[in-house]
């Protein structure tokens, strides 16, 4: 990973070469998305527009309710005339969302709600022009989405996160597969090749209704135009309309998401976490996988020797065989209780390398989702007042913070009750 303090990870591998590491997936199919929206000066402007628009037509309660007034108007002059239709769910008041590198999926969301929300917030952006005493960039901002290339960029993006965000939501679960998590990947770099070989026509289909439908001019592909950021001087580097929006653009996002993706899902840590998943005791070692437990053995090619890599499948034979006609072994429920539970029956020196390969595991540092969410909520809870107070107190305050979907569920009256019948200095006031 990178962060303040870069290539810590290398040191420790070069002096360790198996002290391996797995970064939150979440997280890292986030830095893919950050990668791939600043691959090319085109895209990485366009959303620097996307961030001033958003605060532009957001950025004060004011400007929000306009925008929300607006939204709604459109909404009902559309179901009027049967553009849109209505049901359960669809058509549900929502506001701008403001994209962020830490955020998942906020990339996706505020494209989804900016294409949602076009009209609405170009007459806000009109609005805030002509409204402010101070010159502003709102009246710039309408012109800019105005163009074919703000369009275009936007629908390939939203393809592109399209095809992401199912694995993103996939890897934020906290009961997450990472064998069907790992499959999805593969699934996605397929998607992404089928989009770069034949989704270049319905794209620039796509974008020609969407700019016909808010009369945006579409430019002449064959006209030659100067490279983005070059000088037209000279016409040495002059390229036509459809090589900047086909190659530069649409090629180099996608093949630039593809390389990210190859970097950050690479195979090593993938064949490190569907070994160690199948090896995962619930439902009776439901996603055991002999040849990938098997093949850990030459990835810690230091811990075994040639010898025990002969003997690991026979031995995970029975191992798996043993396992599924005990009942003692049912209660486990993952790596930890289950090495627990070996040590206990002694079966620890009845299976040896398997064991050593559950050692292994458990020294495996892998961060999950829940912790990213812990960091990212110390940020909100922990402020220089909380600093002074007690960590069990932080702790609860976490938990109620992190968890809050859950707690919302909970009952008060019973909390409530709860603190009134324990003894305190001072009886807190009865409910009703």
């Amino acid at each position: 990973m990178r962060g303040e303090f870069n290539s810590v990870q290398k040191l420790v591998r070069d002096e360790n070469p198996y002290a391996f590491y797995m970064h939150c997936f979440a997280h890292r199919l986030q830095l893919v998305v950050v990668a791939v929206s600043r691959c090319c000066s085109s895209i990485e402007d366009f959303f620097e527009y996307v961030a001033l628009i958003v605060n532009a037509a957001g950025s004060s309660c004011k400007r929000k309710d306009i925008l929300l007034d607006k939204q709604r108007i459109n909404l009902l002059a559309k179901l009027e005339s049967g553009e849109i239709f209505s049901g359960r769910g669809k058509n549900q008041e929502t506001s701008l969302a403001r994209p962020g590198d830490t955020r998942w999926g906020s990339h996706y969301k505020t494209l989804v709600r900016i294409e949602s929300m076009w009209d609405a917030v170009i007459q806000v952006l009109a609005i805030v022009h002509e409204d402010e005493r101070n010159p502003s960039r709102a009246g710039g901002l309408v012109q800019i989405m105005e163009s074919f290339s703000f369009v275009f960029i936007m629908k390939l993006m939203l393809q592109i996160l399209r095809i992401t965000n199912q694995l993103s939501l996939l890897l934020q679960r906290k009961d997450q597969n990472i064998v069907q998590a790992m499959s999805l990947v593969t699934d996605v770099r397929s998607s992404l090749a089928n989009l770069r070989n034949h989704g270049w026509e319905p794209l620039f289909e796509d974008v020609k209704i969407f700019c016909n439908v808010n009369d945006i001019p579409v430019p002449n592909m064959d006209e030659a135009v100067p490279r983005f950021g070059r000088s037209r001087k000279g016409g040495r580097n002059n390229v036509t309309q459809e090589h900047f929006f086909r190659v530069d653009t649409f090629y180099a996002a996608i093949d630039a998401i593809t390389t990210e993706l190859d970097h950050r899902f690479n195979d090593m840590a993938s064949e490190l976490l569907c070994g160690f998943s199948c090896l995962d005791p619930r439902d009776s070692f439901s996603k055991f996988d002999l040849d990938k437990v098997a093949k850990l053995t030459d990835i810690y090619d230091a811990d075994f020797s040639n010898d025990d890599r002969k003997r690991m499948k026979t031995e995970l034979q029975l191992f798996i065989n043993h396992m599924r006609r005990h009942d003692d072994f049912r209660v486990c429920y993952d790596l930890a209780s289950l090495a627990k539970k070996m040590f206990e029956l002694e079966r620890n020196v009845m299976f040896p390398l398997v064991y050593r390969l559950i050692e292994l595991g458990l020294l495996l540092p892998v961060a999950t989702t829940s912790v990213e969410r812990a960091f990212s909520a110390m940020k909100i809870i922990k402020t220089d007042l909380r600093s002074k107070m007690s960590n069990g107190w932080l702790d609860d305050l976490m938990v109620c913070y992190i968890e809050r979907e859950i707690f919302k569920g909970l009952d008060l009256a019973k909390i409530k009750k709860e603190f009134q019948h324990e003894g305190r200095g001072m009886p807190l006031p009865r409910s009703t």
